[in-house]
């Protein structure tokens, strides 16, 4: 691939941000390097035998294999630290998690189908880890906040309704925004995956928002508002 592709950065409201650069087909992706999973997937990246966008694929789908076992491991240890309520509510949000991720894999292909480029290889790669990259952190905390002070056992802190909140509204009115472009400009063929990914997510959304706080709150819908932007941005791209 010919040229220079400035750095593309995946926005949002969570800590984990994963930026892509190209430059004559090499990506380099700029990680925290304060979990070890980050950390070797920058080195991973950086190695002169693995620039080609093979290469730098097998980097990032080897950090997600990474992520989705540490997330494994944090849903077992919140379980175990949790009883009642509160471990029914996150074992239908895994289960809502894992319906949502398995109707969003047609709706990026169908989206990527549409685009031409080498880059779009490596931006799909990442939007499919930084889902896994979110869920694993916000299970690890989850664990780790159940284990004090009896917290895993009590109903978290209630979170105003979205729209009585003046953050949350307007990530809430960016979020159906962006649906609604990325809808239009999506094949027609394809706009019922799309459909059925986003009522896939709604149902993770609300299985999920009651067993965070506000910031928890605003995160789910940023992310989610972050992808609807870039997908948006990407259809039909070449």
């Amino acid at each position: 691939m010919k040229g220079r592709l400035k750095t593309a950065v995946r926005a949002g409201w969570c800590a984990a941000v994963v930026a892509l650069a190209v430059q004559t087909g090499v990506a380099h992706a700029e990680v925290a390097a304060a979990d070890p999973i980050d950390a070797s997937m920058h080195t991973c990246l950086a190695r002169g035998d693995m620039s080609s966008t093979a290469g730098q694929v097998q980097c990032m789908e080897t950090a997600r294999a990474a992520w989705q076992s540490a997330s494994d491991l944090a849903y077992q240890q919140l379980l175990a630290k949790t009883k009642g309520s509160q471990r029914s509510g996150w074992e239908r949000s895994q289960r809502n998690w894992k319906a949502w991720r398995a109707a969003e894999a047609p709706m990026l292909r169908a989206v990527f189908e549409t685009t031409r480029g080498t880059m779009y290889v490596l931006f799909e790669a990442d939007m499919q880890l930084q889902p896994v990259r979110d869920r694993a952190l916000t299970l690890r905390t989850a664990a780790a906040n159940a284990g004090t002070a009896g917290g895993g056992n009590k109903p978290a802190p209630r979170v105003r309704a979205c729209w009585r909140d003046a953050d949350c509204a307007h990530a809430d009115g960016d979020l159906n925004r962006y649906y609604l472009r990325l809808r239009r400009e999506m094949p027609s063929r394809a706009r019922p995956t799309l459909i059925r990914a986003e009522r896939a997510w709604r149902g993770f959304r609300d299985a999920t928002t009651p067993l965070v706080d506000a910031r928890g709150q605003i995160d789910i819908i940023g992310a989610r508002v972050a992808t609807l932007k870039r997908l948006s941005e990407t259809v039909g791209n070449d």
